[in-house]
């Protein structure tokens, strides 16, 4: 049964753009033992089975109203431990072959001590233990909750390495499947920090490891003779302080390794990375392949650099971001350099009215190229253009000036023209190109909410950000406000620019991006360039007010306090 006291999310109000974010942001933001209500008007099952894909049984699922006309479901999360399990879980049956390996060693290279894997799976996983043995000796327990006939379920725990205060860390190389020593052995190389070491034991000289070695990694670390037979060899392999070349960089070449051992190393080389380190890999074709795997696996929790792109080479650069950092919006890429908005303008993405989404976000509504796009913004960082202006440090009492003297006036002067050869042109050219008429209609309405939003701004909310910025200044009480606190209204302020921001997509796809059809007039051409320039200045104007300057009015008025 729903409550009035419920946290509520109809999600039929939401643009199609956002509803996956929308959702999954709610979820993310459950505390133990909450939960919230959606309302749809079709069922979510999909919703259920990637929920469940990526979270296990860590959120419950309960249906409170299933049509025809609505769909309610409540989600709420699981209390820690209310399984009886104490561990994140992992259904291996939701993934495919190709990923499974490096899925669960990677969840695996996440695990702090004492924390707790718990896999799913539909045969026993008894394969898994014995590589664990061999690939985490010592520091890995294993606890079966279940052992069939239709289901298996084990408790991985992370422990203290048993043999960590004699130092050793050993590899029994004859221990292992030929299928798995080579993948094994460099999955813990790769996990070695400067200066530790990996005694590996064999039955034969294994002089061809050190040459595989050193193709890849150089002179980035030592190789030591133990014992040279008759019957063990054991080498010492120490991981030098400064890394390959001695320049600082960390490269793998994928080409010099076994397909079948290309997704485990890259992947056991990439979480043996610390926050902040990068990997760059060597390829021969291009490898955005697994730009979209280690997405889909772990979320925006690294970076991707194109240093070179064919014909013959791709290298690309990986860094693992610090935790917390998060992806950046669209928003918060523009607010720190006004010069990535260009980027975002050619592919149509909005950093104004949707800038809190991210990238990834962004691109996938719009079915673009999150990596295509990424490296045009990192290219822009290279291109030698005039200075953009430093909106996000000025005052912002100098801000609000800047926005009425460069924007409102732009719009002052530039509307009317707009609305008059708007209702011209729709009246001349209507017949042949009918969707003038709904350009017109959008138009009038734009123009409309300019012409009330404007006076309102510069006779209320301006005035006060510059009496909030002169009391802090003067050590003076918060000063009255005849429109309300911007902390009670900062939502709806932002939300009121949704509306204009939205026709003006509408326009835009309308015209098919301003494009003139081969009857245009000289009337008709001005139309376009206007209208075209009206998109690009709300954009810039909506953005300096809504995340830059209202955002920091409401932290202003807060600081008062």
């Amino acid at each position: 049964m729903e409550t009035t006291t419920e946290n509520i999310l109809d999600v039929t109000t939401l643009a199609p753009a956002v509803k996956h974010s929308t959702i999954f942001a709610h979820v993310d933001a459950l505390q133990d033992g909450e939960s919230f209500i959606i309302h749809n008007d079709h069922d979510p099952k999909p919703l259920y089975f990637q929920l469940h894909n990526l979270y296990g049984d860590a959120y419950t699922w309960e249906y409170l109203e299933q049509g025809p006309t609505w769909w309610k479901v409540r989600i709420g999360k699981e209390a820690e431990g209310a399984n009886g399990t104490d561990g994140v879980i992992l259904d291996v049956t939701q993934l495919a072959p190709a990923v499974k390996h490096s899925t669960i060693f990677g969840r695996i290279a996440q695990l702090a001590e004492g924390q707790c894997l718990i896999i799913h799976n539909d045969h026993d996983p008894a394969p898994l233990r014995h590589q664990l043995g061999h690939t985490h000796p010592g520091v890995i327990d294993w606890e079966y909750l279940e052992k069939g006939p239709r289901w298996w379920k084990v408790k991985i725990t992370k422990i203290a390495p048993r043999n960590q205060a004699a130092g050793l860390n050993i590899l029994d190389v004859t221990k292992l499947a030929p299928a798995v020593k080579h993948s094994t052995i460099f999955e813990r190389i790769a996990k070695l920090q400067g200066g530790e070491s990996l005694t590996i034991h064999n039955d034969h000289d294994p002089k061809p490891l050190r040459y595989h070695l050193e193709a890849e990694h150089g002179d980035a670390y030592g190789w030591e003779y133990l014992e040279q037979g008759p019957e063990w060899w054991k080498v010492k392999i120490t991981r030098r302080i400064a890394d390959a070349g001695g320049n600082g960089e960390n490269i793998l070449d994928v080409t010099k390794l076994a397909p079948r051992e290309k997704h485990p190393t890259i992947f056991s080389r990439y979480h043996a990375l610390k926050e902040g380190e990068s990997l760059t890999i060597h390829n021969d074709h291009d490898p955005k392949p697994l730009y979209y795997q280690m997405q889909g696996e772990m979320g925006d929790v690294f970076t991707w650099e194109y240093l070179e792109q064919g014909p013959k080479w791709w290298r690309v650069k990986i860094t693992k971001r610090p935790s917390g950092s998060g992806a950046e919006t669209l928003a918060e890429i523009v607010t720190k350099d006004m010069r990535k908005a260009e980027v975002f303008k050619k592919y149509g993405l909005d950093f104004c009215c949707n800038g809190h989404l991210t990238m990834r976000e962004a691109c996938a509504a719009k079915g673009l190229d999150v990596v295509r796009i990424e490296q045009e913004l990192r290219e822009a960082d290279k291109v030698q253009t005039s200075t953009a202006l430093p909106y996000n440090e000025w005052n912002i009492d100098f801000l609000a000036d800047f926005i009425v003297n460069t924007h409102h006036a732009f719009l002052r002067k530039n509307l009317p023209e707009i609305g008059k050869y708007s209702a011209k042109v729709a009246q001349v050219h209507g017949m042949g190109h009918p969707e003038l008429h709904q350009v017109n209609q959008l138009v009038q309405e734009v123009i409309a909410e300019f012409t009330a939003h404007l006076p309102e701004e510069e006779k209320n909310m301006f005035p006060y950000i510059k009496q909030l910025v002169a009391a802090k200044n003067a050590g003076q009480p918060l000063p009255a406000s005849t429109m309300g606190r911007f902390k009670d209204s900062l939502e709806a302020l932002v939300k009121e620019h949704v509306s204009v921001g939205g026709k003006l997509d509408e326009i835009n796809e309308l015209t098919e991006g301003y494009t003139l059809p081969g009857d245009a007039c000289a009337s008709y051409t001005l139309l376009f360039r206007l209208l075209h320039e009206l998109e690009d200045d709300t954009h810039v104007h909506i953005h300096l007010e809504n995340n830059i300057l209202f955002p920091k009015a409401a932290e202003l008025e807060r600081s008062f306090h």
